[in-house]
């Protein structure tokens, strides 16, 4: 029986593993011995090859650039000792009694950040973070903390210049082009963020050319052509660096975006190639070099509809040449109001900010090559810069701010003071007197000069605002035919 069945058994066995094999054959897809069957399910989507894209594509590494960008960043405090104050009222019972009173302010402490430029001392942090200080000291990531000494400060670009001495090894960071920057690119902020230790954080470049108006706080003259990005930027963070994917330094963090105070998704870096331009002119000549090309202007994406109108700007991209100030690099070159400025060397400039960079990274004297439309037709000339330049008598007045004490004793966070009320539309049309305290211009806070020839610009039926120091209340003068020359370069 057993010997029957035998080859039944084999002829089943060899049935069995030919059609195995057979099958096998014909379906390749068949998973075998244990092979994991997920590699029959592709969760790529609509034909997507996610290996083939991936392998490419660039990866934001910043270990070897934190790593030293973090040694060239130090901690900068900025100390105001405490000191005593006379009350300047004259006019309540106490004083008049037992003299002034006197007040003790108690000292105060600045924090922010700043970066390493030379191995012999040299230290680039932010004006606002050491102006009024008595007394600066920078704490080097290895915890040494030094007494620094201010070299320059300008508050126009918000920079200034510490030397620490007796120092000749230090690490410190190479200046990059921040012209080649680009928008999308990934950029590490390094700083002292809240007093804490050196902190590195990550974002891309999201807008160049930015200008938020902080920088007139300090300075009627201010310079502002931000590289804005989101990488987190907070209190502490003013004047760390800002670098790129190979350690180089593209600008120095100045201010953030923010309702709160705190980061809230933008923050703004002073451009590099300014920077260098400054701290250059700060070593050699003690001060800024500044230049000019003796221009008043408004650029089209800044000015209102009613401006564009009244001025007859059409959709050329550049900068509208107001007025051209006498004996200056302008005129001298030929430029005309009404000129549309493009370019500055071959850097196109559609914008005040791109503009005044531009402008900014040369020094007085030097020659710049100034593409412009002239009634439709592409022009250019050489314009020589001029060392300085006189702002013309807005109104037929001389004006100028309000100083830092003046601001403290009238209890305003600006204006202007008319120092002489010459022969124009001031004198004629107003029974202003000198001394007067320019604050508005119709509904517009007005501040600085800037922001009164902005203003002044908008409209040829404009009512002026202020008051009279030793008088009582607020005055209004209504002015007719108004003509405001605009921004100056």
């Amino acid at each position: 029986m057993k010997s029957k069945l035998i080859p039944v058994v084999l002829t089943a066995a060899l049935t069995s593993v030919l059609t195995f094999f057979v099958a096998a054959h014909f379906n390749r897809a068949v998973p075998y011995f244990g092979q994991a069957i997920s590699r029959s399910l592709p969760v790529n989507y609509a034909a997507f090859d996610n290996s083939k894209t991936m392998t490419n594509a660039p990866v934001a590494n910043f270990e070897q650039a934190a790593a030293s960008s973090v040694k060239a960043v130090v901690h900068v405090k900025s100390t105001v000792k405490a000191r005593t104050v006379r009350s300047s009222d004259m006019n309540d019972l106490y004083s008049q009694l037992f003299g002034p009173r006197q007040y003790m302010i108690p000292s105060q402490v600045e924090s922010g950040s700043g970066v390493i430029i030379s191995p012999d001392g040299y230290i680039v942090t932010n004006n606002h973070v050491v102006a009024g200080g008595d007394e600066v000291t920078v704490t080097f990531n290895d915890r040494y903390t030094a007494q620094a000494k201010v070299v320059a400060t300008d508050p126009s670009f918000d920079i200034a210049l510490l030397k620490v001495d007796g120092e000749k090894e230090l690490p410190y960071m190479e200046f990059g082009n921040s012209d080649d920057v680009k928008l999308g690119q990934w950029v590490m902020a390094v700083g002292y963020p809240f007093s804490l230790d050196a902190t590195v954080t990550a974002g891309i470049v999201s807008a160049k050319g930015r200008s938020i108006g902080i920088n007139k706080q300090q300075s009627d003259a201010a310079i502002e052509s931000f590289i804005q990005t989101d990488a987190a930027v907070n209190p502490g963070n003013s004047g760390g660096a800002l670098v790129n994917t190979a350690g180089q330094l593209v600008g120095i963090n100045s201010a953030i975006a923010s309702p709160t105070g705190s980061y809230a998704g933008y923050s703004y870096a002073i451009p590099s190639n300014i920077v260098r331009k400054v701290v250059n002119d700060m070593v050699k000549y003690g001060k800024v070099q500044r230049g000019y090309l003796g221009i008043s202007y408004v650029d089209n994406k800044s000015v209102t509809s009613d401006q564009l109108k009244q001025l007859g700007l059409d959709k050329t991209e550049g900068v509208y040449v107001t007025g051209i100030l006498d004996n200056s690099g302008a005129a001298l070159a030929g430029l005309q109001k009404g000129d549309i400025i493009t370019s500055i060397n071959g850097q196109p400039v559609s914008t005040t900010p791109q503009l005044q960079e531009q402008v900014a990274r040369y020094q007085p004297g030097d020659n710049l090559n100034v593409a412009f439309v002239r009634n439709g037709k592409a022009m250019t000339t050489n314009v020589k810069l001029s060392k300085n330049i006189s702002m013309p008598r807005m109104l037929g007045a001389e004006l100028r701010p309000l100083t830092q004490k003046e601001m403290s004793q009238y209890d305003v966070d600006g204006g202007l003071v008319v120092e002489d009320l010459g022969n124009g539309l001031l004198a004629k049309q107003t029974r202003m007197h000198k001394g007067f305290v320019i604050l508005g211009v119709n509904d517009d806070r007005v501040r600085t000069l800037q922001e009164f020839e902005q203003a002044l610009s908008s409209s040829k039926q404009v009512q002026i605002s202020g008051f009279q120091p030793g008088y009582q209340g607020m005055y209004y003068y209504n002015l007719n035919n108004v003509s405001g020359p605009g921004d100056q370069q």
